[in-house]
């Protein structure tokens, strides 16, 4: 007869429909290491080890379930695996604690994608305890940070794990529910754009329409903001992109707002660019600018800390590029000496979008020079904005650099 609480952390895995290694993988993304494995899930549910607290903390998060409950019943089960009782009787109190437990996941896996688990869990309620609250939550605004330096396909399993993560404790949110919430949205949305970045474009869709499912129930229309600005980078039509992006600014008008307001309008300047409103892209961008140097950046919506100087010296760089606008070249040399000498996360879209605007404003040496650079940054640091740039800087490269333009292009695809 197999240990009770090697049958409980099975029982859990099994209601939040996962796999062994699916199960290690989200163990992984609470804990933010690539530690656990299968075969070590596998050891704890067959008795031959018991987690240590530290890790119980992190399956407690990913399962959605009391650290202190299981904690308690991790206890038990080293103390019955130290006398070489491991089919003791236990006590009705603990029945019915594994019983409380068993039941936090329980619903988790009634859709079949995590887009659907997590629409159907912002519909429950009960309890968590905060500490697992709190390291769902920090852990999803270190993945949007990840997207600096992470390929898309690696970020994606990543994320995905995450999130279920969430979906499974926000049927016991309780007090925490509405900070889960919105972690769930930022997460989905982070989702959305790596799907849509491996051309996964039916399931960004899904991710981003319960990021703005999540933005409603927990009355937080930032969240939106951010759903509708990922959005406007697939949306097909030049007038949907601003639409979106001017829904997205009214969303995240007022205090505390003023990082995401710097993204939002940085890229409503360059889709003004786009489409040929210079007068509107450059408002928008000196209001973008105005925001970002007056934000807080530390005590604001998690999903801003992406929102780095380098990634407004990205959106200055693509705007003046777009428009051949003389402020071009003070927007090169600031983001230049910004970079330094060691290519920091975020540095690769800097080199990208210097290398589009020098193409594009006619400074072609200069800007074959600096696709050069991207083309190595790139490899050595892919990260999901990466190939955009790769694709946008070879339709622009000169017909003389044809081993270039396929060498970015095959980074695209």
């Amino acid at each position: 007869m197999p240990d009770p609480f090697a049958d409980l952390l099975l029982r859990l895995r099994h209601e939040a429909g996962r796999t062994q290694e699916e199960q290690a993988d989200a163990i992984n993304a609470v804990s933010g290491r690539d530690t656990m494995t299968r075969r070590e899930i596998s050891r704890y549910e067959n008795f031959e080890n018991v987690p240590t607290n530290h890790t119980i903390a992190h399956i407690a998060a990913a399962c959605g379930v009391p650290f202190e409950e299981l904690q308690r019943e991790a206890k038990a089960a080293r103390a019955r695996k130290r006398k070489g009782h491991a089919n003791a009787e236990e006590d009705q109190d603990a029945v019915k604690r594994r019983m409380l437990l068993g039941g936090a996941a329980v619903g988790v896996s009634a859709a079949a994608e995590p887009w659907g688990r997590l629409a159907f869990a912002i519909s429950k309620g009960s309890k968590i305890d905060s500490p697992s609250a709190v390291a769902l939550i920090d852990r999803a605004a270190e993945l949007h940070v990840q997207e600096l330096n992470l390929s898309a396909r690696r970020l994606q399993s990543t994320v995905e794990s995450h999130l279920d993560a969430i979906t499974a404790a926000l049927p016991r949110a309780g007090e925490h529910e509405r900070a889960l919430t919105i972690a769930a949205g930022e997460t989905a949305a982070l989702a959305g754009w790596v799907a849509w970045d491996l051309g996964e474009h039916d399931k960004a869709d899904a991710y981003y329409k319960v990021t703005s499912q999540c933005a409603t129930t927990a009355g937080h229309p930032p969240l939106r903001a951010l759903a509708l600005t990922y959005s406007s980078y697939g949306a097909s039509r030049p007038k949907a992109k601003l639409e979106f992006l001017s829904q997205a600014a009214s969303d995240v008008r007022g205090h505390g707002n003023a990082t995401a307001a710097a993204w939002v309008l940085g890229r409503h300047a360059e889709e003004a660019a786009a489409a040929g409103d210079e007068m509107g892209a450059l408002r928008a961008l000196e209001r973008a600018r105005f925001a970002y140097d007056f934000a807080d950046h530390t005590n604001e919506q998690a999903w801003v800390r992406f929102v780095t100087p380098y990634r407004m010296d990205s959106l200055a760089l693509s705007v003046y590029g777009q428009l051949g606008r003389p402020e071009l070249t003070a927007a090169a040399d600031t983001a230049v000496d910004r970079l330094g000498d060691e290519l920091p996360d975020g540095g690769v879209v800097v080199l990208g979008d210097l290398a589009s605007a020098l193409l594009r404003g006619g400074d072609v040496d200069q800007g074959v020079y600096v696709s050069r650079q991207f083309a190595a940054a790139a490899l050595s640091k892919p990260n999901t904005m990466g190939k955009e740039r790769a694709s946008t800087i070879a339709a622009s490269l000169p017909d003389y650099e044809q081993e270039l333009t396929r060498h970015l292009r095959q980074f695209a695809s």
